[in-house]
C-alpha cells in the first residue's frame, strides 16, 4: 500500500451538496485541474470516498 495519494479535482464543485464542497476544500483542492498529494490514511480515504465522483485519485 503506497504511503501517499495524489487527488486531483476533474469535476467542478458548482451545484453540489454544501457538505461535499467542504470536503473538497479540506483536501486542500480549490479549482477544477489542481493536484494535492495527502497521506494514505482512515480520515483521507473517508474523504475520498464520499467526493469521489469529483476526483482523480493515484497512488504515489
Amino acid at each position: 500500500m503506497a504511503d501517499k495519494l495524489k487527488v486531483t479535482l476533474v469535476k467542478s464543485v458548482i451545484g453540489r451538496i454544501p457538505k461535499h464542497r467542504k470536503t473538497v476544500e479540506a483536501l486542500g483542492l480549490k479549482k477544477t485541474g489542481r493536484s494535492n498529494t495527502l497521506p494514505n490514511n482512515e480520515a483521507t480515504r473517508g474523504m475520498i470516498k464520499q467526493v469521489e465522483y469529483l476526483l482523480k485519485v493515484e497512488e504515489i
